[in-house]
């Protein structure tokens, strides 16, 4: 089975094709974007995305959602994207289902991209140097 990645504010990838937060220390609540604000970015960045019940409603985990979003972790992804030069396509938000936590999707601070060749080849030939650069 293939995971999705998870993109946050500021990421690390991980084995295993995750990325995972590296989050600095927060003196103050991180902006956010209401929903409608991060669609835009994400559409201008050519990113598109995909919810099970075609639907963008926070409270239904079948949608997905961007709303209260953190604008660093839409910067991640568009950044990702830039980075890869693969087609990137969110499949999960910050709607209910994921898990809870401090740095959660809920929380604004991640996100699921769906595995593609080469969104997981991205992944594979730079997680050692990603790791690397973490420590």
């Amino acid at each position: 089975m293939v995971r999705p990645v998870t993109l946050a504010a500021t990421t690390t990838l991980l084995a295993g094709g995750l990325l995972a937060a590296t989050v600095p220390a927060a003196s103050a609540a991180p902006a956010k974007y209401s929903h409608a604000a991060a669609a835009r970015k994400l559409r201008a960045a050519g990113i598109t995305w995909t919810s099970s019940g075609g639907c963008s409603n926070r409270h239904n985990r079948r949608c997905t959602s961007f709303e209260r979003i953190n604008r660093s972790t839409v910067a991640g992804v568009i950044d990702f994207k830039r980075a890869s030069g693969c087609a990137v396509t969110i499949t999960g938000g910050t709607e209910t289902g994921h898990a809870s936590g401090t740095y959660s999707h809920w929380n604004g601070y991640k996100v699921d991209i769906q595995p593609t060749t080469c969104v997981n080849r991205y992944i594979t030939s730079n997680v050692a140097a990603l790791n690397k650069d973490a420590m």
